[in-house]
């Protein structure tokens, strides 16, 4: 019996997933077939006006679309205006090592934007770091892969593969790219479901655009079941996401007293706001089959629950019992 269980808890390595039953997308010798559609032809005219020169264009071997490689003046593009903040230490590593190989080696990803009273004619949401590191490396041009749709530029949290995001890093692109697309059309949150990933991050967004050192971790799992995405159009809904944002911080005040008041009877944990988030969350033992809170209920029982708290009743051995570290 102990070897049964010894080997149902054994952590062994994880299975990969299994391959496609059928093979997808098109052969080597057929990404250059066919006719590119006239917008990729007036895309290769224009990088031409710009002073870049096009190697190719050619479709992609999964999906089948069409892109174009290209050389570009590199003081014609710009990271996406809603993307995190660079990372200097990860710039630095990256022009230290293309200095050293003497080689540039991995295109950036590019969509072409012009930019009112600016010189800037590309954007890349998937490349900063590389870009700056061209940058300071004094290069006059950076080979791209210049994508054809320009909405692209706005799924960058699905393209950016250069370094993981964190929370924090997350949200404040996404709020960024929603402010950005609330000026150019009526659509709604949900017609950029893909693009904001989830509606928790906008809430999320906008609390860190308010206060940078903002403890979102503790709350993110909690938004994810219950902040939905909206179905006004985005410059209307910012105004309710700004309300939410206020209440989710209204909240955080309350909670951060708590745990002062904790810290004073002598608790010392890394993971004190965890523990009064876990205390007061009312879905973390929300039956299954109960209809979900929506994001004013939950905000509404944890502020009573936050405000009602006790401190003088919690025991060493209460907060040795819960566990956790924050997501951030």
């Amino acid at each position: 019996m102990a070897e049964k269980i010894a080997k149902k808890n054994s952590t062994g390595p994880r299975k990969r997933r299994k391959l496609a039953g059928k093979s997808m997308g098109i052969a080597p010798k057929e990404l250059l077939d066919g006719s590119a559609p006239k917008t990729v032809e007036e895309l290769r005219d224009a990088i031409d006006k710009d002073g870049g020169k096009v190697f190719t264009v050619y479709r992609e071997p999964f999906g089948g679309h069409w892109l174009v490689i290209a050389a570009l003046p590199i003081e014609q593009v710009e990271p996406t205006p809603y993307q995190r903040n660079l990372s200097d230490a990860h710039a630095r590593k990256l022009e230290g090592v293309i200095a050293m190989l003497g080689r540039f080696l991995d295109p950036i990803i590019v969509v072409r934007k012009e930019v009112k009273d600016s010189a800037t004619r590309y954007w890349t949401p998937n490349g900063n770091h590389r870009l700056q590191a061209m940058k300071t490396l004094g290069a006059k041009s950076i080979i791209g892969i210049v994508v054809p749709e320009a909405a692209t530029a706005y799924r960058i949290l699905a393209l950016n593969t250069e370094k993981a995001h964190n929370l924090r890093e997350r949200a404040l692109e996404v709020i960024k790219m929603y402010q950005e697309l609330a000026t150019l059309d009526g659509a709604s949150e949900e017609t950029y479901a893909l693009e904001f990933e989830e509606a928790a991050l906008i809430t999320l967004g906008l609390c860190y655009l308010e206060n940078g050192r903002f403890s979102g971790g503790a709350y993110h799992p909690i938004l994810r079941r219950s902040d939905q995405f909206l179905k006004k159009p985005l410059e209307s809904a910012l105004e309710v996401r700004r309300g939410r944002a206020k209440t989710l911080m209204d909240l955080d005040k309350t909670v951060v007293e708590k745990v002062e008041a904790l810290k004073a009877k002598g608790l010392t944990s890394p993971y004190l706001k965890s523990f009064v988030v876990a205390r007061i969350n009312p879905i973390r033992f929300r039956p299954k089959d109960a209809a979900p809170l929506s994001f004013d209920d939950v905000m509404e029982r944890m502020t009573n629950a936050a405000e009602k708290m006790n401190v003088d009743k919690i025991k060493v051995e209460d907060l040795a019992k819960s566990g956790g570290a924050p997501e951030d």
